[in-house]
């Protein structure tokens, strides 16, 4: 009897549109897409280094700014809902860049660490090395051509491929992968770093750029920049800094190359996130980024010198001694060789 009274309600239900739905659940694709993102976040902290990236459920941080951020840089984590870090990279020994990983050591535990150097002589590398010790990790310099797994991203070490004196170019160098798009950290690496790995072969092409050191002049030379080619820059830079950082000659060759650049100093912390095929930015302060409309392939050689410049730069010839040259390959094919100053 029980069965019959139940199926005629049923058979009522069905005729009266009333039969509850099912809940609607999210396509799987859509899903994996959305738990495969790369998210960058470019920590603002001052004159100084440090970016933290999450895939999936891999992160990892390289650098950690000064020791008066590493408050900063933990408060930031905690915020992200970090528990643990599966890759800390100091890119070099500079306090700027390992000033706060000490902290970020003590707090949370990490898998493995970079770094170029196991000894440096500064109390901040020395805490940073104790706490690494601390969690029976060894500070690992990673060869070029390494790679490491971070979610569905690849991480690939370029540099430095040379032993160097210079503490700036002994910078880990690393290209991160995630689908279509790509991302370059150069920690402080300068000109004669970049130009090792360039004749090197390495693949320094790239969605993003992480400017080197801070936007000196002594780094993102024109070579470097040319072929890394990147559609977007970030800058991490202290407001009103004694060192005139980011330096207007690396700002002007960025701008030639029709480059979109954020910077911490004006929008403050910067998120990049990727799907794989584009890129968007977010940042935390309203302040415009500098946005070219097109890139400049244009160069102005000089008759006499048989050396050519970029149109801004201060080398350029008197009007009658110009030549236009339309491209940087045809310069060179007719006989030009690149200004040592604007194209060094």
């Amino acid at each position: 009897m029980k069965r019959i009274c139940l199926f005629i309600l049923l058979l009522c239900l069905l005729f009266t549109g009333c039969v509850p739905q099912a809940p609607t659940v999210q396509e799987p694709e859509e899903a994996v897409q959305a738990a495969d993102a790369l998210q960058i976040h470019y920590i603002d902290v001052g004159q100084a280094d440090s970016i933290f990236l999450r895939c999936g459920e891999s992160t990892m941080l390289i650098d950690g700014g000064n020791v008066e951020d590493s408050d900063l840089v933990v408060s930031y984590l905690l915020e992200q809902e970090v528990t643990k870090l599966d890759l800390v990279v100091n890119t070099h020994a500079h306090e700027d860049h390992v000033g706060g990983l000490p902290g970020v050591l003590a707090v949370f535990e990490a898998g493995a660490v970079w770094c170029p150097v196991t000894e440096y002589s500064s109390s901040c590398f020395e805490d940073f090395a104790r706490y690494a010790d601390q969690q029976y990790l060894a500070l690992v310099r990673p060869e070029p051509g390494t790679t490491y797994e971070l979610g569905t991203a690849e991480v690939t070490v370029l540099g430095p491929v040379k032993d160097y004196d210079e503490t700036n170019d002994t910078s880990i160098v690393l290209r991160v992968d995630h689908g279509a798009n790509s991302f370059l950290f150069t920690g402080d690496a300068e000109t004669a770093a970049e130009k090792d790995m360039l004749d090197y072969g390495m693949d320094v092409s790239a969605t993003v750029l992480k400017v080197g050191h801070h936007g000196s002049d002594t780094s993102t030379c024109y070579q470097w920049l040319r072929e890394v080619s990147p559609q977007y820059a970030v800058i991490q830079v202290g407001e009103g800094n004694t060192y005139d950082h980011p330096h207007e000659t690396v700002l002007s060759r960025l701008r030639d190359a029709g480059v979109t650049v954020y910077r911490t100093d004006l929008q403050g912390h910067i998120i990049c996130t990727s799907d794989g095929e584009t890129v968007s930015f977010t940042t935390n302060k309203n302040a415009p980024v500098t946005n070219p409309t097109e890139k400049v392939e244009y160069f102005i050689g000089n008759k006499n010198s048989k050396k050519f410049h970029l149109p801004s730069c201060s080398g350029v010839p008197k009007l009658e001694n110009q030549v236009p040259l339309m491209g940087y390959d045809l310069a060179v094919a007719f006989g030009y060789t690149p200004c040592s100053i604007c194209l060094k």
